[in-house]
């Protein structure tokens, strides 16, 4: 709800956010974000599921692939391409498809974590959708991905703090060589190491997010709008370092707590065997490290040059 519901409720379109907001914050009803096929994860702009525009309405064909929640969603918040491949991002909108319209189908991912997820391919098959579930343009997928990414980021910085936690537990009461393992220095310094990344991150994170509400409270960052580009494109930009930073945290500091846990952590039903198994489901998703830190830098020096 908090990636595949905001566009909704900043569409502007009242018929659409009287039929899916409310119920969705009821828990009443459920909505997933379907952007990711399988040739186009973190490179959006080559995405290929289309919305022929037949006057009323769109033909969407297409799938989608990785979609988190999507086995429980009752409405998609639909990348689609209504221009031509050449356009790139800017040939890409946003529609809301709803699960029940006919010719859409959903089927479940075996992931490697995050099983109670209902990660799930979409596929749309000559799917009707009538224009007045038009959520809007590609500034408004940019601006979701702002959000998207600082949220990510807090969960993985979260979970990079619970290994801490976790690890300063165990430490404190395992014995080895006739001393704690908190005792040893080597320990200490891991440990030392981790605290350091998550307050960090934490606080990186806690600024950005002050400065994003205070953007849009000044209606700086009036998401509806095309006017609002260069500020999203600049909140973006630190967006996607926040979530590298904050994602490459909590895999250090899963690592360190499992070595610390030794042959432990290797057993299923251990909470660390469990986190380190969640590292990839947020460092890929909403854009894997290595593309986010290339985005991050082509739009910081676009704005310096």
């Amino acid at each position: 709800m908090g990636i595949g519901l905001p566009p909704v409720i900043q569409s502007g379109v009242e018929s659409l956010r009287g039929k899916v907001v409310a119920p969705c914050l009821r828990g009443e009803k459920r909505i997933a974000l379907a952007v990711s096929e399988a040739t186009a994860g973190s490179d959006v702009a080559n995405l290929k599921t289309t919305a022929k525009d037949m006057g009323d309405h769109y033909v969407v064909n297409g799938l989608k692939k990785w979609i988190t929640g999507g086995l429980f969603a009752d409405f998609f918040t639909t990348a689609v391409r209504t221009g031509s491949e050449d356009d790139g991002m800017f040939g890409v909108e946003l529609l809301l498809i709803e699960k029940d319209f006919p010719g859409v189908s959903v089927r479940p991912m075996e992931c490697m974590g995050v099983k109670g997820s209902g990660t799930a391919y979409v596929e749309f098959d000559d799917v009707k959708v009538p224009k007045e579930n038009y959520i809007g343009g590609v500034h408004m997928l940019i601006a979701n991905f702002v959000t998207e990414r600082l949220g990510i980021a807090i969960q993985a910085n979260r979970f990079a703090r619970c290994c801490l936690q976790l690890a300063i537990e165990y430490t404190s009461k395992r014995s080895a060589f006739n001393k704690k393992l908190i005792d040893m220095p080597v320990v200490r310094h891991k440990i030392g190491h981790m605290a350091r990344e998550v307050s960090v991150t934490h606080s990186y994170i806690e600024g950005l997010a002050y400065r994003l509400v205070a953007l849009q409270r000044k209606g700086t960052m009036d998401f509806g709008t095309e006017s609002a580009m260069e500020a999203i494109m600049k909140m973006g930009a630190e967006a996607m370092l926040a979530k590298v930073q904050a994602t490459k945290t909590f895999e250090h500091c899963a690592r360190e707590a499992a070595h610390m846990h030794g042959g432990n952590c290797y057993v299923k039903g251990n909470r660390i065997e469990s986190l380190y198994r969640h590292v990839l489901s947020l460092a890929i998703p909403g854009g894997s490290e290595d593309v986010m830190i290339d985005s991050a830098a082509k739009l910081s020096l676009k704005g310096a040059m």
